[in-house]
């Protein structure tokens, strides 16, 4: 049993119905429930909230209630830019809010015993924990997506930025952790998620449903689901596909199901709260995704037995269910392989139990107890072997290089050891 300490978990917000939030709540049920003090604290509200099953055993601090988006740093390149007064506005009143909520997170690490943590769940997050007072702390800064999809996106620079010099980065997947550290992040490690329910009721595999659960968005790929379901309905008139979840793109699916005439077959389940509800009248998961981290939907899916076809999108999907541990990858974007496996578990009632019983048992590898021992280890390495530095001054020193005699990925993340212990 670790010495208990004062863990800060600080969020772009917390109260969003997503994997993020989940991971987040279920992260501080954890730590405060081995005697931990837990503050979950989030930059802003989201636009739509739900209460993530809190029961009073940590604390929320939420720095601005007015929802904002994620506004990025104003960086004019050309003179023209720079004379934009609306632009230099906008970017004083963002940077006094920044300062605003530093402040405050300034005056929630003061308070912390020694042995603090603060843990940077994301990347718009670290800008504010950057600009606080974290001296005496240690910091660890987090990415939920794959390598690949923040490689693709604005969030690189500002990863590689911010992340640099933070006491560890930590990323969900080995395989993530190596192509981070052959790009120079060389305080690279990881901890998957952990597994966050306990299944009351497991489905029968006998219902003639497929669900698909997911935030209705571009890269969640719903719009393949139903590229995919329009080759399956007409074949299998018995069978349906429910879709949970809600999203910009909601009206436009909705939309291409009633023009594609698959209003019979196809139901929009809403936002649910209790994915027990979703998950045990379903038969099959199908998770279409373009771009993934560690999906939390598929761990969930695992739990409850369910057989999953998924796009092979990330690490965080091999992780889970390569080599047919609970499902069948195909490569990303093909909706006529996706087609086949699916409908190979809707004609075959045996291989849907099959496979439903391997994701049951390859689910346990992802245990709490499991999981928390690594961040365990994780946080007396930091503390241990790591000099006491503030953030902001520990962004531009050097780092550490990797022993002589090693070589390939591990040589590259030798300068953060390896938690080691369990298998994932």
């Amino acid at each position: 049993m670790a010495a208990p300490r004062d863990v800060f978990i600080v969020c772009n917000n917390v109260d969003e119905m997503g994997g993020l939030q989940r991971w987040a709540h279920h992260m501080a049920r954890l730590l405060a429930g081995r005697g931990d003090r837990v503050t979950l604290v989030a930059i802003t509200s989201g636009p739509e909230r739900h209460h993530h099953g809190r029961d009073g055993s940590y604390a929320v601090e939420v720095l601005h209630r007015e929802w904002r988006s994620p506004a990025m740093a104003w960086r004019p390149r050309r003179r023209r830019e720079r004379l934009n007064l609306l632009a230099h506005g906008r970017d004083l009143r963002r940077t006094a809010a920044q300062r605003r909520g530093a402040a405050r997170l300034s005056e929630l690490f003061a308070a912390a015993r020694p042995g603090s943590v603060v843990i940077a769940a994301q990347v718009w997050a670290m800008e504010w924990v950057r600009r606080a007072d974290t001296a005496g702390l240690r910091v660890v800064g987090m990415s939920h997506e794959s390598f690949w999809a923040t490689r693709k996106s604005s969030r690189y620079r500002r990863v590689k930025e911010n992340y640099a010099g933070v006491d560890r980065f930590l990323v969900l997947t080995e395989e993530d952790a190596d192509a981070w550290a052959r790009d120079g992040m060389t305080n690279v490690d990881y901890i998957p998620n952990a597994l966050h329910i306990v299944p009351s009721v497991h489905p029968t595999l006998d219902l003639p449903v497929v669900a698909c659960v997911g935030r209705l968005s571009y890269e969640k790929g719903v719009d393949l689901m139903l590229e995919v379901w329009e080759r399956l309905a007409p074949r299998h008139p018995r069978w349906r596909l429910h879709i949970y979840g809600g999203g910009p793109d909601e009206e436009a699916l909705r939309e291409r199901v009633r023009t594609a005439g698959l209003s019979g077959s196809v139901e929009f389940r809403g936002v649910v709260d209790d994915v027990e509800e979703a998950l045990v009248e379903a038969s099959v998961f199908a998770l279409p995704s373009r771009a993934e981290g560690f999906p939390m939907s598929v761990l969930e899916a695992m739990a409850y037995g369910l057989p999953t076809v998924a796009f092979d999108c990330a690490p965080g999907v091999r992780a889970l269910l390569g080599d047919e541990r609970g499902g069948v990858l195909v490569n990303a974007g093909d909706t006529a392989a996706f087609a086949r496996e699916l409908e190979r578990l809707i004609e075959d009632p045996a291989l849907r139990r099959a496979l439903g019983a391997e994701a049951r048992a390859s689910g346990a590898r992802f245990d709490p107890s499991a999981v928390l021992a690594r961040w365990d280890r994780l946080f007396d390495l930091l503390h241990r072997d790591l000099p006491s530095v503030p953030v902001e001054r520990a962004v531009g020193r050097r780092p550490v290089r990797a022993p002589s005699h090693a070589s390939g990925p591990v040589a590259e993340r030798a300068a953060a050891p390896a938690l080691g212990g369990d298998s994932f």
